[in-house]
């Protein structure tokens, strides 16, 4: 007979409400600081409840959020199994998001991890990265943040000069060069068509771009040096090779996918990600697609756009393969990034798949097969990133 006590917890900033069962029958609810001096005292409250049961061992389930993945660490590291839920695929009635508490919220999870752990119902849990994957992960995530940040302040700069009629003169140079920073500079002393609000203003948007960018080019490194590492190192580089892949991207496909082997298919990656479209089909509307879920990471969505238009406007195969789609539905062209999209990630996937289980990658021929289309194109001499000076450096004085 199944034997088990089983606790839903939903998490706050300074609480943890608790509802607690032993099989069918409920033992009440609890709360706890949320700290790790209340976890300790947690841990020995259900290690008591676990010793009247007979021993049975204690399952708790809280919904990931903000607070990280520490408590799963720490219940783990006492013998307590912990599931986390995720809280997109939690079943949610409209009068009960109308009628929300904590105690209700902690019942709710309680439910669903009973109905696993009793009937086998099946869990909407969430993939537990390791912690040395999810420090990874803030180096590369600090990354994108930081090139965001430039281009919020980029912007805020053209919008500040557009509302002032400003436009840069021909003598200025491309965007953002030292002719263009250093025209921007000039408008900030006294004499330029703009006021002395504005001056203001401007002069502190160019500080701000340049703390901004000597964050990215700190944290560009710092992906750089993680990528040497020897975990990622081999399967870098088969990415690097890939036409619109480089540093960045194949960096936050990585570190966002994890291990390549926890999917079955194909299709389980697309879904991962977010790009395959949604559906609202009943009866004999068997066919009734949407646009794509958008679940999943944002980040490899974006890093995956901009590497597939690059491999779009340079690979003349893939151009063609998208003007194509494109010509069958010209009105909605974004189903052609899309699709795009779609075949670059599992491509992605695939090669880290096979370095994964020690296969070598291959390369596909430089022209299609007599009598076929081969799956993919790559440039004849693919483009390398070129690692800071300071990572070559280091590599050479490691060997």
């Amino acid at each position: 007979m199944k034997n088990y006590i089983i606790v839903g917890v939903d998490m706050s900033d300074e609480t943890l409400a608790l509802e607690i069962a032993h099989n069918e029958r409920s033992l009440g609810r609890r709360s706890f600081g949320n700290d790790p001096d209340s976890w300790e005292a947690m841990v020995r409250h259900l290690k008591e409840r676990s010793r009247q049961a007979g021993g049975a061992p204690v399952v708790l389930a809280y919904e990931a959020g903000p607070h990280g993945m520490g408590l799963h660490d720490f219940l783990s590291q006492r013998g307590i199994i912990c599931h986390m839920f995720a809280p997109t695929l939690m079943k949610r009635s409209p009068k009960s998001r109308k009628h929300k508490t904590d105690p209700k919220d902690a019942e709710g999870l309680l439910e669903v991890l009973r109905g696993h752990l009793l009937a086998g119902n099946k869990l909407p849990g969430v993939w537990i990265p390791d912690a040395l994957l999810r420090d990874d992960r803030e180096i590369v995530r600090g990354r994108l943040d930081a090139g965001a940040k430039t281009r919020q302040t980029r912007t805020q700069i053209q919008s500040l000069l557009k509302r002032y009629t400003v436009r840069r003169p021909h003598g200025a140079g491309q965007g953002w060069t030292q002719k263009h920073r250093a025209w921007l500079r000039g408008l900030c002393q006294a004499g330029s068509p703009l006021g002395i609000g504005a001056r203001t203003r401007l002069s502190s948007h160019l500080r701000e771009l340049d703390a901004a960018e000597k964050e990215e080019a700190f944290l560009e490194e710092a992906v750089a040096r993680l990528s040497q590492e020897e975990r990622y190192r081999r399967t870098f580089e088969a990415l690097d090779a890939e036409v619109g892949v480089g540093l960045l991207t194949a960096m936050v496909f990585l570190t966002e996918l994890g291990d390549p082997e926890r999917f079955g298919n194909r299709r389980q990656v697309a879904a991962y990600f977010g790009l395959v479209p949604s559906s609202n089909e009943t009866g004999k509307r068997d066919d009734c697609k949407g646009h794509i879920t958008h679940q999943g990471s944002p980040r490899v969505r974006w890093v995956i756009c901009q590497a597939y238009h690059a491999e779009a406007r340079t690979d003349p195969q893939e151009k063609r393969r998208h003007e194509r789609l494109v010509q069958r539905n010209p009105k909605r062209k974004k189903v052609a990034v899309v699709a795009g999209m779609r075949r670059k990630v599992i491509r992605l996937w695939h090669t880290a798949l096979n370095i994964k289980r020690g296969v070598p990658p291959v390369r596909p021929p430089s022209g299609p097969p007599e009598g076929g289309k081969r799956h993919f194109a790559l440039s004849a001499t693919p483009r390398k990133y070129q690692r800071p000076a300071s990572v070559i450096e280091e590599r050479r004085h490691a060997g």
